[in-house]
């Protein structure tokens, strides 16, 4: 669906996030992956290499709130590769902290994960997408719409990316270029994985699909919004969550 394009995800060394790596290549892109350090960007593309040896996948781990740095890996990335098609924004970090516990720290860290890079990578993308026509895509969350008991600034971040989507939609369609997110609702991800039956139990009682997402679910959403499939389809953030409901 993808084939031979270039895409350059953020926060694709585990979860969501690489098993969206795995789906653009399984469907011929080309893909350059984000993480937070050398070793576990290291890890990702051997882990994906083992799968399939022919896997066109770069691992490389700029500051992704550091205009240079992006610029100059941008750069670098069209020398290699000669264009580049789509860039996912999926790097974010979350949080559960009591709004009266929470520390300036904590809300710079998650401003800066979760919004800033996201700001950054779409600012300094856009040169290269206007020759490619090329895609933004978001990863946002289901609280984006509902909120959550804790870990405010998480929701907050969210939010702000649904605002980004929705903004940066219309002031790029005029060059071509499409902006949308994607929700998910409760996946299972490592983290989900290893919680206590107790708490999956009711979740899953509260999703009318009767099950918790599966990565795989929320990469073919991606998948579809990154393919020409989509070509029409733009300020979109599309809720993968089993229908669920806070």
């Amino acid at each position: 669906m993808i084939k031979d394009k270039v895409a350059i995800i953020t926060g694709g060394t585990r979860g969501i996030g690489f098993e969206i790596v795995r789906k653009f290549l399984e469907n011929g892109a080309k893909v350059i992956l984000f993480g937070s350090k050398e070793e576990t960007a290291k890890i990702a593309v051997e882990k994906l290499k083992a799968e399939n040896s022919s896997y066109e996948v770069m691992g490389l781990f700029p500051n992704l709130s550091d205009e240079q740095s992006i610029r100059e890996c941008f750069k670098n990335i069209e020398s290699i590769f000669g264009h580049i098609d789509i860039l996912v924004n999926n790097a974010g970090i979350s949080s559960s902290t009591k709004i009266e516990e929470f520390t300036m720290e904590e809300y710079e860290k998650i401003e800066n994960i979760n919004i800033k890079s996201a700001f950054v990578c779409s600012k300094e993308i856009i040169p290269y997408l206007k020759k490619t026509k090329g895609v933004i895509l978001n990863t946002s969350s289901m609280v984006s719409k509902y909120g959550q008991q804790s870990g405010v600034m998480y929701p907050t971040s969210k939010f702000a990316i649904n605002g980004m989507t929705l903004s940066l939609a219309r002031e790029l369609a005029p060059v071509g270029i499409r902006v949308n997110a994607v929700a998910p609702g409760i996946t299972k991800t490592d983290m989900v994985a290893s919680l206590p039956e107790t708490m999956i139990e009711p979740l899953i009682k509260s999703i009318p699909l009767g099950r918790i997402g599966e990565p795989e679910d929320i990469a073919n959403a991606f998948l579809f919004l990154a393919s020409d499939m989509a070509s029409y389809i733009t300020g979109q953030i599309l809720g993968v969550d089993g229908c669920a409901r806070n």
